[in-house]
C-alpha cells in the first residue's frame, strides 16, 4: 500500500505561510497528498523515499493555495443589465428603483425563480469562478427578503456545495434590505429575522454565519446590533457590510461584536480600524462594487497597514453592483484602484481570505491542511494581479482531486 496517494514534483510552491514575507517560494519543491491533505510539502531534494499511487511533474509550474472568494450573492433570479444600459445612458439608479428596478427588481425575481433555475444558473456561476483557481466559495442570501425565499436560497447554496466539487460556505443575509412588506418598518423585519427565521434556517443547518447590511438606506447599528446578539446566543459567527456609503461606525460595530469581517469599508474611521485590529477582524475589499457604483473614496488602505487588519479580496459576484465572476480580475482592480501589491493581492485571496470565513484548515500550503492547489502557467506570481481578465490557470485540485 503507498504512503501517499498523489505526489507532485517539478513544482515552484508560493506557500502563502503568513510567518513568510515577500515571494518566499519552494523551488525546486515537491507536494504529497493523502486522503485530501497536504502529507508533505518542502524542496525536491529533501522528499523521502516514500511512494504514492500517482507520482506528476507539473513541469515548473507555479503552485499556489487555491483561490477563496469570500463574498458572494452568487444565487440570484433575473438580470440587471438593462438597468446596466440604463445608468450609462444617463438615468439615475433613484429612478430606476423608482420605476421597479433597483434590489427589488432582484428579490421580485429570486422569489419567483424556481429552485432548479436558481441552482442552473449559479451553478454555471461556479464553474466559472472555478476555472480561474477557486476551490471554496461564499455564498449569501439577502434577495429573498421572506422566510420562505430566504431559506430557498439558502438551501440551493448548500446543494451547490454538495454537487458541485466547489466547497461553498452559506451565509444568512436577511438584514440585506428592508422588505417591500416592511416598507418604513425596518426594525420590525429585524424582530421576524430573530424570531422566525433564525432558528429555522439554524435547525435546518443552512448558514455558517449572519451578516448584515449597515446603512442609511438599510439598517442601522442598534438594529444590527439586536441581530448579531441573537446570532451570536446561537452559536453562529457574524459578518457585516460596513461603511460602504458613509461612516455609519459599522467597523466599530464588526469589532465589538468579534466579526469575521467588515466587508466594503471605504468610509470606515482611523477609530473602527483601530477597533477592527484589536477583534481581529478581516477587511474584505470590493472593487468590483466600487468600480460599478463609481465610487471615489478608497478603502483606509494605509490605516489597515499601519494596524495591521488583514485584507482580503473578492468579487461580491451579484447582479446589481458588482457583475463580476472572477477573483483574478477582482485581484487586478484591487492593485490599481485600491493600490494594493500583487503581493497583498495574492494573500487577499487566500490566507486572509480564509480567515475572512472562519477557516483554519485552507489558505496556505501546509502539512494537515486541505489539499486545495491552484496550478498556474505563470512566469511569476505577481502575474496573477498584473494580467487583466483571463487567469491562467493550469489545473484545480479540491481535496487533491483534479476539478474537472
Amino acid at each position: 500500500m503507498a504512503d501517499w496517494d498523489l505526489l507532485l514534483t517539478d513544482a515552484r510552491i508560493m506557500t502563502l505561510r503568513a510567518d513568510e514575507s515577500g515571494y518566499t517560494a519552494i523551488e525546486p519543491g515537491a507536494i504529497a497528498v493523502a486522503a485530501g491533505r497536504l502529507a508533505w510539502i518542502g524542496p525536491a531534494n529533501e522528499l523521502p523515499d516514500r511512494s504514492a499511487d500517482d507520482t506528476r511533474s507539473l513541469g515548473n509550474r507555479w503552485v499556489t493555495p487555491a483561490l477563496i472568494d469570500c463574498h458572494t450573492h452568487a444565487v440570484f433570479g433575473g438580470n440587471r443589465g438593462g438597468e446596466f444600459e440604463q445608468r450609462l445612458t444617463g438615468e439615475r439608479y433613484e429612478d430606476i428603483a423608482a420605476e421597479g428596478g433597483g434590489i427589488l427588481a432582484t428579490v421580485r425575481a429570486t422569489r419567483d425563480a424556481s429552485i432548479d433555475m436558481l441552482y442552473e444558473k449559479a451553478l454555471r456561476r461556479l464553474r466559472q469562478m472555478a476555472a480561474n483557481g477557486v476551490a471554496t466559495v461564499e455564498i449569501k442570501s439577502g434577495y429573498g427578503l421572506d422566510k420562505s425565499s430566504e431559506i430557498k436560497m439558502l438551501g440551493v447554496a448548500r446543494n451547490l456545495g454538495q454537487a458541485s466539487g466547489i466547497d461553498v460556505k452559506t451565509t444568512l443575509l436577511a438584514a440585506h434590505a428592508v422588505p417591500p412588506e416592511f416598507e418604513g418598518r425596518g426594525g420590525d423585519w429585524i424582530d421576524t429575522i430573530i424570531s422566525e427565521l433564525l432558528p429555522e434556517v439554524i435547525e435546518r443547518d443552512l448558514a455558517d454565519a449572519v451578516d448584515a447590511y449597515c446603512e442609511t438606506i438599510a439598517f442601522s447599528a442598534p438594529q444590527v446590533a439586536k441581530l448579531f446578539r441573537a446570532a451570536r446566543d446561537a452559536g453562529l459567527p457574524v459578518k457585516l457590510h460596513a461603511d460602504q456609503l458613509s461612516d455609519c461606525g459599522g467597523a466599530e460595530l464588526a469589532a465589538h461584536f468579534h466579526a469575521l469581517s467588515a466587508d466594503h469599508v471605504e468610509y470606515s474611521s482611523e477609530t473602527g480600524v483601530r477597533a477592527m485590529a484589536r477583534a481581529g477582524t478581516v477587511a474584505v475589499l470590493l472593487p468590483g462594487a466600487y468600480i460599478t457604483l463609481n465610487e471615489t473614496r478608497t478603502p483606509p488602505i494605509r490605516s489597515f497597514r499601519k494596524y495591521g487588519v488583514p485584507m482580503a479580496i473578492a468579487t461580491d459576484c451579484n447582479p446589481g453592483t458588482s457583475p463580476l465572476s472572477s477573483l483574478p480580475f477582482a485581484m487586478a482592480l484591487a492593485s490599481r484602484v485600491f493600490s494594493l501589491t500583487p503581493e497583498e493581492c495574492l494573500a487577499g485571496v487566500t490566507r486572509n481570505a480564509a480567515r475572512a470565513l472562519g477557516l483554519s484548515d485552507r489558505g496556505t500550503l501546509e502539512v494537515g491542511k486541505r489539499a486545495d492547489l491552484a496550478v498556474w502557467d505563470i512566469d511569476h506570481p505577481r502575474d496573477l494581479s498584473y494580467w487583466m481578465g483571463g487567469a491562467p490557470l493550469n489545473e484545480l485540485l479540491v481535496e487533491g482531486i483534479r476539478f474537472d
